[in-house]
C-alpha cells in the first residue's frame, strides 16, 4: 500500500511504526456553525482510508479533534448571548449528525480542545525551557528560526515568507523577535473564555492544540497525519515545529492532503454567494449520494461540485444499489445448488476485487475502486437470472456489498425512500400523460423498469409491484 506523502512529495510504501497498527491524527473542524461540504471531504476521505486499512488487517487508533475554542465561536456566541461552550457543544452534536447521515465512522477518540488546555500550558512550558519559545506581556511565541527545518511540509523558504509574503505572518510583529514567530498562547480579552496559565490569564493559539492532542492520544511519534491541503501551511508546518523542538522525534512519517472543493468551479466562499452547509445538501439529496461524489474523484485532485455532478452522482449510485436490490429479489425465489458455470463465474469474479484492492493500495485511488464496483455490478446484472442459484446470487451480493462498504457505501435501499421516489415518479408520469407528453411517461417507466419496478394501469389507478 503506498501513499504520496506531502512532506517527500512522493508516493511511499506504507510502513506503519508498530507491526498490524496505524496511529493515525485527522484534523477536525472549528464547531461554530454546521460543517459545509469542503468540511466533509477530508471526513469521507480519510474515513474511507480506514476503512480500507482496517480491511487490510491493520488495528487503526483514528484520533480527529473538535477545536472548541476560536475567535469565530467566541464572536457567535456573543451575538446570541450565550456561552462559547454552547455554541460549540451545540454544533459538535450537529456535526455528529452530519456525519453519520454521511456514514463516516466516529473517531476512535475525538478529543476537545478546551479539555486539553493543561497539556498545552505543558508543552508550552517546555518549549520554554529549551529555549525555542518567550513570553512577552503575556503572549508567548514560538521562535521558528529555532527550528532548522522549518519549511519541510510546505517546501516554502523562511527568507522568502518573511520578504515576499506578508499576508502569511502572524499579527502582532512588533512584539516579536521575529515576524514569523508565531502564537502560542495569547492574552484574554474582556468577555472571552479564559484559562489560568504561569504567563497570565489567556487561552492557547490554534496550532498547539492538535500538536498536545495527537502526543496525547497517540504518542509522540505517529504514523499517519491529514486534512485538507489548506492546513499545509501554517498549520501543518507550525504542528511539526512545535512537536519535534518539544519531543525531539519525528512527529509523523506519512503526511496525506486532500484537494480543494470548488463549487461550479469558483471558489466557495458566502460572498460568491456558493456556500453549502452537508445539512442544506441533505435535505435535497442521501448523503450517500455526497459521499460518492466525494469518492468518485482522486483524493488529491481538486474536485467541482455542481447540481449536474451531483444528479450524475445520485444516478450511478441508484445503479449500484439496484444491481444488490435485484439480487435480493432473485435469491428469495432462487433454488439451491451451484452449477459448474456458476463456480467457473464465481472465479471470473475475484479479477474486480483485484482492481480494486490495486486501485486502493495505489495511493486510495477511490475513482478507479469504484470503476472496479461498476464492473462488477455490471458482471452481477449480466450473469444473475431468475434461473441463477441461491448460492450464485448471495455470492454476487455479498461481494458488491463488502466492496461497497469498504468505502463506505450501504448497498441497502431505504425502504421508505424508495417507495416515496416511486410513488413520485409515478405521479410525474401521471402528469405527463394527461398533458399528452407520452414519450416522457414511457422514460418514466422505463427507468422506473431500470430500478425494478413494473407499472400496471389499472380502472383503480396504477400498481406497482417490484420485480
Amino acid at each position: 500500500m503506498k501513499f504520496y506523502n506531502t512532506l517527500t512529495r512522493k508516493k511511499e510504501e506504507f510502513v506503519p511504526i508498530e507491526e498490524g497498527k496505524v496511529k493515525m491524527y485527522v484534523c477536525g473542524p472549528t464547531v461554530y456553525n454546521f460543517i459545509h461540504i469542503g468540511n466533509a471531504r477530508p471526513m469521507i476521505v480519510f474515513d474511507t482510508a480506514r476503512r480500507y486499512m482496517e480491511y487490510k488487517g491493520y488495528e487503526v487508533n483514528f484520533v480527529s479533534n473538535f477545536t472548541d475554542v476560536d475567535d469565530k465561536i467566541i464572536k457567535k456566541a456573543i451575538e446570541e448571548g450565550v456561552s462559547a461552550e454552547e455554541i460549540s457543544q451545540r454544533y459538535i452534536a450537529e456535526c455528529k449528525k452530519d456525519m453519520a447521515d454521511m456514514n463516516v465512522k466516529p473517531a476512535t477518540t475525538h478529543p476537545l480542545a478546551t479539555q486539553e488546555i493543561d497539556g498545552m500550558i505543558d508543552m508550552i512550558s517546555t518549549l520554554i525551557d529549551k529555549g525555542f519559545a518567550y513570553e512577552v506581556n503575556g503572549t508567548v511565541y514560538f521562535r521558528t528560526r529555532r527550528f532548522d527545518e522549518y519549511g519541510k511540509l510546505s517546501h516554502k523558504n523562511l527568507d522568502d515568507l518573511r520578504s515576499g509574503n506578508r499576508s502569511l505572518l502572524v499579527s502582532g510583529e512588533d512584539q516579536k523577535e521575529d515576524p514569523l514567530d508565531f502564537v502560542l498562547w495569547k492574552p484574554k480579552k474582556e468577555g472571552e473564555p479564559f484559562w489560568v496559565s504561569p504567563w497570565g490569564e489567556g487561552r492557547p493559539g490554534w496550532h498547539i492544540e492538535c500538536s498536545v492532542m495527537s502526543k496525547k492520544y497517540l504518542g509522540e511519534e505517529i504514523d499517519i497525519h491529514a486534512g485538507g491541503e489548506d492546513l499545509i501551511f501554517p498549520h501543518h508546518e507550525n504542528e511539526i515545529a512545535q512537536s519535534e523542538c518539544c519531543n525531539g522525534k519525528i512527529f509523523a512519517r506519512y503526511w496525506l492532503h486532500n484537494g480543494f472543493l470548488n463549487i461550479d468551479n469558483r471558489k466557495m466562499s458566502k460572498s460568491l454567494g456558493n456556500f453549502f452547509t452537508v445539512r442544506e445538501i441533505g435535505e435535497k439529496y442521501d448523503l450517500q449520494v455526497l459521499r460518492f461524489f466525494m469518492l468518485s474523484a482522486h483524493y488529491r485532485s481538486p474536485l467541482n461540485f455542481s447540481a449536474e455532478i451531483m444528479e450524475s452522482s445520485k444516478n450511478a449510485l441508484e445503479r449500484i444499489l439496484t444491481a444488490v436490490e435485484t439480487l435480493t429479489h432473485l435469491s428469495e425465489t432462487a433454488a439451491s445448488g451451484m452449477t459448474a458455470e456458476e463456480e467457473k463465474a464465481c472465479e471470473e469474479m475475484k479479477q474486480f476485487r483485484a482492481k480494486f484492492e490495486e486501485a486502493m493500495d495505489d495511493d486510495l485511488n477511490t475513482a478507479d475502486a469504484v470503476s472496479a464496483v461498476f464492473e462488477l455490478v455490471k458482471f452481477a446484472n449480466t450473469n444473475a437470472s431468475a434461473d441463477s442459484s441461491k448460492e450464485f446470487v448471495e455470492t454476487l451480493k455479498k461481494e458488491i456489498s463488502e466492496l461497497c462498504d469498504i468505502l463506505g457505501i450501504i448497498t441497502e435501499k431505504k425502504a421508505d425512500s424508495l417507495e416515496a421516489e416511486v410513488e413520485a415518479l409515478i405521479a410525474e408520469r401521471q402528469a405527463a400523460r394527461k398533458a399528452k407528453d407520452f414519450a416522457k411517461a414511457d422514460e418514466i417507466r422505463d427507468k422506473l423498469l431500470a430500478m425494478g419496478i413494473q407499472l400496471k394501469d389499472t380502472r383503480e389507478g396504477v400498481q406497482w409491484k417490484r420485480i
